[in-house]
């Protein structure tokens, strides 16, 4: 067996693994996954995450309790924080077209342990994410047979248990298992449901509008839903000393940190490198195609749905009961409207909690790959799929869905999902500048203007979230170190290669 001369950097944190190595790492016979797509499947797979909880659920509960009528903003703010982060990943995507997303960004640029830790992020915004997604989808579900959302949920010895959001991601994960042209072919169906559902949403909705609704657009601070200060309120008005961020110019920035989990999985594109035919063209295009199209949607919806109905008659009921799109068509008698926002929402939401797992089982099978998981884990099936690891992230969310409360979990998504964004941003910058000659068929103009764009907006959300999140947020980071020392470090494939232990250009995962 070929051995390779230790590197002095084996024991570093900071070892990096090289785009090449990467690249190589590819074309492993048992962990190898099929090229499938072009940029039609990524614009789809795109849309179909970006339009679902954002446009159905968050958007009228949002405007009712944090923003008002100026939710629209929010979306904006929240958009262009996107589109730098964005940028840096088309570029990032198109040159290390490889699964993993920010993890295998980062450890082409920072090394294993910070590759590690966006790894252990990525696991936070996926599997939290599809399972507040399913939860929705669920809650939808009673809706259109009961009315009342009760039909989704049973009680088992006193716990509710959330059948519906179980039963979907079961139903999807068979999916996933099956292969990635056959989810393709599902998420385009869906989509091109709910998308049409959207539009009727935005041309039906405008002949409801009065203009008195969108005044005052941006409501005075407090007002009769306070969010309750101390680690309630966002780091941002706790430091500034304010009250807390419901309406006024807190409840603005406080809004787009919490619309931006509508955006989130749009990264999730770049998760699917491997298995892009053209990936150099066709992920740029993927990316930047879908956040163009749904910003375009997501402002025009929001902005609909704030005229039809006073933003009061969207706060979130005493019995915790929070409005959804379909509310506000209810509101002003249009019923038939609601069913049909109801069955567009299932369809949406659908792809929503799919892609997020598809990017979420990409993510472990990079790190298995690497060694930082078990390596077993990253053998792929007959249809080239990684079965084991999809199967597990399944059995994960459907846990979380069933039996966890997940209205306060959505913060946490986007907390962990920013967090990936400002390293892939600098990261972006960092490989410009160690390996300029890099082939890139996708070149940001002025990236250090953009990189740095990208940074302070995404750092700037960051903060107008709770001091509640942060603390979470900083608990599952620490857990997550304990098990990159106790675990990863000594079991990485890049390590046991600089010590000799492991042939250079190895491939098949062990048993």
């Amino acid at each position: 067996m070929a051995t390779t001369t230790p590197s002095p950097r084996t024991n570093s944190l900071f070892r990096t693994k090289s785009v090449e190595q990467s690249i190589r790492d590819t074309d492993e016979p048992d962990s190898k996954l099929r090229r499938e797509l072009g940029a039609l499947d990524l614009t789809v797979f795109g849309v179909a995450v970006l339009i679902g909880a954002g446009i159905f659920t968050i958007t009228a509960r949002v405007a009712g309790d944090i923003t008002g009528p100026a939710v629209a903003i929010s979306f904006v703010i929240a958009a262009i924080a996107c589109g730098f982060a964005g940028l840096c990943y088309a570029e990032f995507a198109s040159t290390v077209p490889v699964a993993g997303s920010a993890y295998t960004f980062s450890y082409a640029t920072f090394g294993e342990f910070i590759a590690w830790i966006i790894g252990w992020d990525l696991v936070l915004e996926y599997a939290l994410g599809a399972a507040v997604v399913s939860t929705s989808w669920a809650k939808y579900l009673g809706q259109l047979f009961t009315g009342d959302g009760t039909a989704a949920t049973v009680s088992i010895g006193g716990l509710a248990v959330d059948w519906g959001a179980m039963l979907i991601i079961a139903v999807l994960t068979v999916v996933l298992v099956l292969g990635i042209k056959l989810s393709s072919t599902v998420s385009s169906v869906m989509t091109a449901v709910k998308v049409g559902v959207v539009l009727l949403v935005i041309v039906v909705g405008a002949f409801y509008i009065r203009s008195a609704n969108y005044s005052p657009f941006i409501p005075p601070p407090g007002g009769e839903q306070e969010s309750g200060g101390g680690v309630k309120s966002s780091l941002l008005s706790l430091i500034a000393g304010s009250d807390g961020s419901t309406y006024g110019i807190y409840g603005l920035l406080a809004g787009a940190s919490l619309v931006f989990f509508a955006f989130i999985g749009f990264d999730a594109v770049s998760t699917t490198a491997e298995e892009t035919k053209n990936p150099q063209k066709d992920l740029p295009r993927g990316i930047l195609g879908s956040l163009g199209v749904v910003t375009v949607l997501y402002v025009a919806t929001s902005l609909v749905l704030v005229g039809m109905v006073s933003y009061t008659q969207l706060q979130t009921g005493p019995n915790g009961d929070s409005a959804t799109l379909s509310t506000a068509f209810s509101l002003v008698g249009a019923n038939w409207a609601s069913t049909i926002i109801e069955v567009g929402a299932l369809a949406g939401l659908t792809t929503v909690v799919m892609v997020l797992m598809l990017g979420q089982s990409r993510v472990f099978y990079a790190m298995a790959r690497d060694g930082l998981l078990p390596r077993n884990l990253a053998r792929t099936g007959s249809r080239g799929t990684p079965v084991t690891i999809t199967i597990i992230i399944g059995v994960l969310c459907a846990v979380l869905a069933g039996f966890f409360p997940a209205d306060e979990l959505e913060s946490m998504v986007n907390i962990g999902t920013l967090f990936a964004f400002v390293l892939v941003a600098i990261g972006t910058w960092v490989l410009r500048k160690q390996q300029p000659d890099l082939p890139r068929s996708f070149v940001v103009k002025g990236l250090p203007i953009v990189a740095t764009l990208a940074v302070i907006s995404c750092l700037w959300l960051m903060i107008n979230l709770t001091v509640e999140t942060w603390i979470r947020f900083i608990g599952w980071m620490v857990l997550g170190v304990i098990i990159y020392f106790a675990y990863s470090r000594r079991n990485s494939v890049l390590g046991k290669r600089e010590r000799g232990e492991l042939p250079e250009q190895t491939g098949t995962p062990q048993s």
